[in-house]
């Protein structure tokens, strides 16, 4: 099949810019929508960031089992701190707002001597336990509206973008502004895109930012093409935020190394070999830099991780701090265990697998090397978790340890899905959708079913919006807001207007 370029068709009178930000504030509105109230681990090196420019997580110890105490060093956490530098930004600005109105609720709890925190009605112990010893350290509200800024103003546009990103990819991978819209709004609302833009996620954003740098220097559209240095450095910068992000990085580091290596091998010699690498490690140089300086900073020592100096917890001593030697059993899991493996929480994915066979022979609509570099990306992180004791943890997390691949595997799983009889497309996207929808809202998948378990509390619940829910279990705690109940109606229909009116505006003249 040929892959030569050509303009994509339009969609009646919508042009691809005018498409762009329709998907992106689209995608904005309903990921904010579904903010989830997940404190982790991330959110505290965000807040001490934005608050005193430190490291150091002493005023939070306790409260997350993944914060621990060095000696002379105070408290950290074990992971990488990328997402939390990026996420600390808007934290920061938002500060003149959330200060005064953490203030004002410590004082008037102090006024009016209130000093047992109210019941968190829920059936698991330790959101019980973390929501009253938040409350007695007057931390509950400022760790909602942090959690609440960074989703809103960095998780959720970041992800919103990562939509722009496919609809540009796809429109020129299908040759269709229409189908490259729909199939990017199944990228945001089908797959699990959805289900971790609800809070901060460093494994998703890792992925989004490996993409980027893929599709910069695939410029499948050929409308920005990059020089060859230029290719190098962008690897080399994106391969570098993966590993701040987090060490399971350096699968990718390896990928869009040899990638963009590949893109250029009709002239490629030992020595342009060598140019190329040395421009890669220029690009890559200062976020590598900043994983030593934070290391150094928090545990005196710049080159060994964060999870070094872990304390002694489950599975840490199989390996080196709990990661070994790949293992069948975790590559299962990963695959489709029924509370978090990559094919159960979205099986249309499979047919990014079913597309290996036409890729083989050539008859997919995807260049070589482009398509096969998604799925070594695939095949690289499955084997580099497989190896890591704690993929056992995320039954009560969702899927996580493979949200990296979610873009790289939703552009062949797109390929197949548009050969398929457009019936049957429809139906799969709108499973797809209904399915991840329904985690996005009711999150709780540690459940006998598993990732079922939302659905049917979709169907015999109906819609539910996070936020809505934990406000509700604190039984109209903060104001009497929700002491009576909430409804997730009025905020869904209020976005699904709004969001009416976005798409129906009419373009601009030029």
């Amino acid at each position: 099949m040929s892959h030569e370029r050509s303009a994509p068709t339009p969609w009646g009178n919508r042009s691809a810019r005018g498409l762009r930000w329709r998907i992106f504030a689209t995608a904005w509105i309903v990921f904010a929508l579904h903010f989830a109230t997940d404190i982790v681990r991330e959110h505290y090196p965000a807040m001490a960031l934005g608050d005193d420019l430190t490291f150091r997580l002493d005023e939070y110890g306790g409260l997350h089992p993944d914060l621990f105490e060095t000696p002379g060093r105070g408290w950290h956490i074990g992971n990488n701190p990328g997402v939390s530098m990026f996420a600390a930004i808007p934290y920061a600005i938002a500060r003149p707002i959330i200060d005064p109105v953490v203030s004002r609720v410590r004082e008037r709890r102090a006024a009016a001597g209130l000093t047992e925190p109210p019941v968190y009605d829920t059936e698991w112990p330790n959101q019980r336990e973390f929501f009253a010893e938040a409350w007695r350290r007057g931390l509950d509200v400022k760790l909602a509206l942090a959690a609440l800024v960074m989703q809103m103003l960095f998780m959720a546009p970041v992800c919103a973008a990562a939509v722009v990103l496919m609809f540009g990819v796809l429109r020129a991978v299908v040759g269709s502004d229409r189908t490259a819209a729909w199939l990017s709004l199944l990228f945001a609302f089908g797959t699990p895109l959805f289900y971790r833009a609800g809070f901060l996620n460093h494994n998703l954003v890792l992925g989004l930012i490996a993409f980027w740098a893929f599709a910069a220097i695939w410029d499948p559209g050929g409308e920005r093409p990059l020089t060859v240095r230029a290719q190098m450095l962008v690897a080399g910068f994106a391969s570098g935020l993966t590993l701040l992000f987090d060490y399971s990085g350096i699968v990718l580091v390896a990928l869009l190394f040899g990638y963009a290596q590949l893109r250029n091998r009709e002239d490629l010699d030992l020595r342009r070999f060598a140019e190329r690498t040395f421009w890669f490690g220029v690009g890559g140089a200062p976020p590598v830099f900043l994983l030593w300086f934070y290391q150094w900073r928090a545990f005196g020592n710049p080159f060994l991780p964060g999870q070094h100096w872990m304390p002694p917890v489950e599975w840490i001593e199989l390996g080196y701090q709990g990661y070994g030697v790949p293992q069948a059993e975790l590559l299962w899991m990963l695959a489709f265990d029924h509370r978090f493996g990559l094919f159960v929480f979205c099986p249309l994915f499979l047919l990014a697998l079913v597309a290996i066979i036409p890729a083989v022979r050539r008859r997919v609509n995807l260049p070589p090397t482009e398509f096969w570099m998604c799925m070594a990306v695939f095949v690289g992180l499955w084997v580099f978790f497989a190896g890591s004791n704690y993929t056992r943890l995320q039954f009560n997390t969702g899927l996580r340890y493979l949200a990296p691949v979610v873009p790289f595997l939703f552009v062949p799983a797109a390929v197949a899905l548009v050969r398929l009889p457009r019936l049957f497309a429809w139906l799969i996207g709108l499973g797809s959708v209904g399915l991840t929808w329904a985690l996005s809202m009711y999150r709780e998948v540690e459940r006998p079913l598993g990732v079922l378990d939302p659905v049917v509390r979709m169907f015999v619940a109906g819609p539910e919006l996070p936020v809505l829910a934990a406000i509700e279990r604190t039984g109209g705690a903060y104001g009497g807001f929700g002491a009576d109940g909430t409804s997730a109606l009025i905020p869904i229909l209020a976005a699904v207007a709004v969001i009416g009116l976005i798409w129906a505006l009419p373009e601009r003249s030029s």
